[in-house]
């Protein structure tokens, strides 16, 4: 027989809140169950994470039922909303105040690689195949350089942005493409060189299953607009200057995400 899943022994009243993992599990809870709490606090509901190693799971469970929201990236968006019919409530705002972010093209500090063009013939890391930063943005900079996947001697989705920069640190690839915010924590430290940063994409968005009962899904968007993580949530929280969102969430910008559409579609990430 099939053995009980999570989601069967939650109280039926639960909502269940989805992440892309982006640093280490650990890290992550810490930084999540603070910002649940305010949910709670505010909307009166329950909620419990439910983490996933893989961009993959993160938007199948929201997809078919087994989570209710997730913060997910517009990668991983727009291909879920095509397969599963998933929708968004709102965008992540970064620290300079838009609802974007940037990907960055990283190598070693002690590396000769001043230039993407420099790229060709060498090995490239990428995070996960369904990341925007790790993979989709990078790739559209490569291509932009006229660097294209055959030019490199050898590419591999490293299935973080984390484990991206250490096959970098340690010598398996020569550079990697990585969240912005990451790429800068890490080259103020000098444990990376940043090669080039990407021009904005629109960032991490807060998608929601359609089953959810509709007064709970507006709950939660006026809870989410309502946040103020360096205003007066700020004591709540825990490290929330390190996730893609750390001036809370705003409304989505329709262009902005056709824009990663056409991006999705070039690459072969999203049925024409």
């Amino acid at each position: 027989g099939e053995t009980k899943t999570d989601t069967d022994r939650i109280h039926p009243n639960t909502l269940l809140f989805g992440f892309d993992l982006r640093l280490g599990p650990k890290e992550e809870v810490r930084i999540y169950i603070p910002f649940l709490k305010y949910l709670e606090k505010t909307t009166g509901r329950r909620f419990r994470i439910k983490f996933t190693e893989k961009y993959e799971d993160t938007i199948e469970n929201l997809g078919k039922g087994k989570t209710h929201f997730a913060a997910v990236g517009v990668l991983s968006y727009v291909i879920a909303e095509q397969k599963y019919g998933i929708k968004y409530l709102v965008s992540g705002i970064n620290k300079e105040g838009d609802p974007q972010y940037h990907a960055a093209i990283i190598t070693a500090p002690d590396s000769m690689i001043k230039d993407l063009k420099d790229l060709k013939g060498k090995c490239f890391a990428f995070g996960s195949k369904m990341s925007t930063q790790g993979h989709l943005i990078p790739r559209e900079m490569l291509n932009d350089a006229g660097v294209t996947l055959n030019d490199l001697s050898q590419y591999k989705y490293t299935s973080s942005h984390i484990n991206a920069v250490r096959s970098v640190l340690n010598g398996e690839c020569d550079a990697a493409g990585i969240d912005n915010t990451l790429a800068k924590s890490m080259a103020s430290e000098n444990q990376i060189k940043i090669i080039k940063v990407s021009q904005p994409y629109p960032s991490t968005v807060i998608a929601y299953n359609t089953a959810v009962n509709k007064e709970i899904v507006e709950e939660i968007r006026s809870a989410l607009i309502a946040f103020e993580p360096m205003g007066k949530h700020s004591s709540m929280l825990f490290d929330w200057d390190k996730t893609e969102m750390p001036m809370g969430f705003t409304e989505i910008n329709e262009p902005a995400l056709n824009k990663i559409k056409i991006l999705a579609k070039k690459y072969g990430l999203l049925d024409k």
